[in-house]
């Protein structure tokens, strides 16, 4: 088959189905979004959590990281047997998958900042709840980034299976091709996925970055205030 003609008959079969692969990008990105978004919301909170206790720490994370080694696959399938086939076990599954980066850089992050810019903060008078939002939090917002990347890429492809245990998103072409023996179609579904993958890498890797150069003009802030108190 010339490499040529299937560009082209790919593009075609695209172009004809367009509104049902819409559909199914869709929800692929509505499943990834909520997965991703529990997780931050739960994760966060732990990672703080973690930042304030080593003891209790160690425990979070080692379950995080259990959570994450599970094959995605098997851990879909766990979770089947439990919540039932449907998006909702894909979105629990994809929480448990984002939490340990999360968690994580969310600890580390959060670990990393330097003592005397915590000090500083103090020395004018800020609480512990003004300290974790007004210098702590700022300041780890890229180790927390790098978290979300990941966490973000990792759904996104973790998706792809979710036809497997009854869940829409652009796995259903892929599956439909697979079974039909129809390349088109895992085309069809496996290279926008691989697009949304690598967009969202780049999208949040620019908030990162941006995020960087935001948290040095906080710790010039910080070192300044620190100034003014000695």
């Amino acid at each position: 088959m010339d490499y040529q003609w299937t560009i082209g008959d790919l593009l075609s079969y695209m172009s004809r189905n367009s509104g049902l692969l819409w559909e199914y990008f869709v929800s692929h990105l509505i499943m990834v979004g909520s997965g991703v978004g529990l997780a931050i919301i739960l994760g966060i909170p732990l990672g703080i959590l973690c930042s304030r206790n080593e003891k209790l720490a160690k425990v979070i994370l080692a379950v995080a990281g259990v959570l994450q080694v599970i094959p995605s696959l098997a851990l879909l399938v766990l979770l089947m047997l439990w919540i039932g086939l449907g998006s909702k076990t894909v979105i629990v599954g994809l929480l448990f998958y984002s939490l340990n980066p999360i968690i994580r850089n969310t600890y580390v992050g959060l670990k990393q900042v330097n003592p005397s810019y915590i000090e500083a903060g103090r020395g004018i008078g800020m609480s512990p709840l003004q300290l974790l939002i007004k210098v702590r939090f700022p300041l780890s917002l890229t180790y927390i980034m790098t978290g979300l990347r990941i966490a973000a890429v990792i759904a996104i492809g973790v998706v792809t299976i979710a036809p497997l245990v009854g869940g829409d998103g652009l796995g259903r072409e892929i599956y439909a091709g697979i079974n039909n023996q129809n390349p088109m179609r895992i085309y069809a579904g496996a290279i926008p996925a691989a697009l949304l993958a690598i967009a969202a890498d780049l999208i949040l890797g620019y908030f990162q970055r941006k995020l960087k150069f935001e948290g040095r003009k906080s710790k010039r802030s910080a070192a300044a205030k620190k100034a003014t108190t000695s």
